[in-house]
């Protein structure tokens, strides 16, 4: 065991502190609080991402008769029950990380990114909906102030390449939640939002814009100059007036 030479100090809360009490009586040798806190460390650690995959006897039991219920049913599908059992059995459980690393995998959706994301996706939504509603004559108002002409007046996604996570995450609030479905099948390469060049940085400036003005949009929709004037947010300031 290596030395504990390092110290450092912490602070918990009353409810917390209650927990890791509770936690230290229910054990053999009833270790002290700090005791308490680098064993429970140690085992959350060691359900990091990075940890090899394990599984309790009760859990291989049951994924065990699954298997075995998957193959009396007969039915074909991606996942192999007899690989499923042979793996478990043997104990080689990095082979079910590594064939099914698209189901056993650790990764979340950033919570920051997925309020970006229907943010820019409520802004476009409000956009389109505004634009489409407008006489000829503002929809002139609007190309004349900020060059762009109905028909690319449209939200087109994400760069595939360098934003796959709001990418990602798009595709599957239209595609699989129902949300914002009016972007559905749109742009890119068969409808899959892929906008083939980079676009957070230019959504970020027009959502400096919208965002303020979407607390008074409450049973109304974008008037024309606010339009405008979240349209002309997609010009880098750099290259306002050229």
């Amino acid at each position: 065991m290596s030395p504990k030479d390092e110290r450092f100090e912490m602070r918990l809360n009353r409810s917390l502190l209650d927990r890791v009490d509770s936690w230290r009586s229910k054990q053999n040798d009833l270790p002290s609080r700090a005791e308490s806190i680098r064993r429970l460390t140690e085992v959350g650690l060691a359900h990091t991402s990075d940890a090899p995959m394990a599984m309790s006897p009760s859990e291989k039991l049951i994924v065990t008769l699954l298997c075995e219920l998957h193959r009396g049913s007969k039915i074909k599908g991606e996942l192999d029950p007899n690989f499923i059992e042979t793996a478990i059995c043997g104990g080689h459980h990095w082979g079910l990380k590594w064939k099914y690393e698209g189901i056993l995998h650790n990764y979340n959706d950033d919570p920051k990114i997925l309020e970006e994301v229907l943010d820019i996706l409520d802004m476009w939504s409000f956009i389109e909906s505004a634009t489409k509603k407008l006489s000829p004559k503002n929809k002139d108002y609007i190309k004349t102030n900020t060059k762009y002409a109905e028909d690319t007046i449209k939200f087109r996604g994400f760069d595939g390449n360098n934003e796959c996570e709001h990418l990602g995450i798009a595709l599957f609030l239209i595609n699989e939640m129902n949300r914002f479905t009016e972007f559905k099948d749109r742009g890119g390469y068969k409808g899959d939002l892929n906008s083939h060049c980079p676009s957070i940085d230019v959504y970020r400036r027009m959502l400096e814009v919208f965002l303020p003005i979407r607390k008074n949009l409450v049973g109304r929709d974008l008037n024309v100059k606010e339009i405008v004037e979240i349209l002309k947010a997609r010009v880098h300031p750099s290259m306002r007036g050229k």
